[in-house]
Order: C-alpha cells, then structure tokens, then sequence
C-alpha cells in the first residue's frame, strides 16, 4: 500500500473514532481557549479536534478517570498529572499507547486552558 493510500485509511479511522462534538455544547471562556490551544499547537493530531483521542489518549471523561501506565501503576488524571503530562510528556506513559507525546513549548496559561478544556469534556 502506498504511503498516501496508508494516510488516508488512518485519517478515515481516525474519523470514525470521533465520539463527541464539543462544539455542540457551551464551554467555558477558559475551556474554548483550550480547546483552541490544542488545535493550534498540534495536540488534536492525536487527542482529536474534539478530544475524542485517536493516536494519543482521549481528553474526553479523562478527568479524574484511573490510568494505568506502562509499570503496571494506576494513577488518577487530575490536575496535577495533567500538568506533569503536559511538560514532561515522558514521565507517566499511559499502557496501550505507542507513540510518545512530543514535548511542547505550551506556558503555563495554555496549559490551564488545555486543563479546564479536558475538565469539562468530563468525568467518567
């Protein structure tokens, strides 16, 4: 298969992946800037536009929700693992993922925009 052809079947998959449109409801001041933020610095590649998750975990009903990583260890998604995730990508990886989040030049303002976006897609 060509690497076009290849792109394009991921891109379809990726699309059906989709599982919310959080467009559809009314987001924070806050959370619409985070939302923002991840399109614009390239999270939803992999987390989704919409944060329905594809390639990288999804931001939807991650908020407080158990994540086992790849020691086996289960860790809470709050604020501060969040936080840790986003700017140190490397230090918790979450099991059943392959890929590596790439580090970020994200400051801590987009940081608590991305933090109150993944908040209010939810709890599980």
């Amino acid at each position: 298969m060509s690497r076009v052809a290849a792109t394009f079947l991921l891109a379809l998959s990726l699309a059906g992946c989709a599982t919310t449109d959080d467009e559809a409801i009314t987001l924070s001041p806050a959370a619409g800037a985070g939302r923002d933020v991840a399109r614009s610095n390239g999270c939803a590649a992999c987390h989704g536009a919409n944060g329905q998750g594809g390639v990288g975990p999804a931001f939807v009903g991650l908020y407080r929700s158990d994540r086992e990583l790849i020691d086996g260890s289960i860790v809470v998604a709050d604020s501060d693992y969040l936080y840790e995730s986003i700017t140190q990508p490397g230090a918790k990886l979450v099991a059943g993922y392959r890929g590596r989040m790439p580090s970020n030049n994200l400051d801590d303002a987009q940081i608590a925009s991305i933090t109150a976006w993944i908040e209010e897609l939810g709890t599980p």
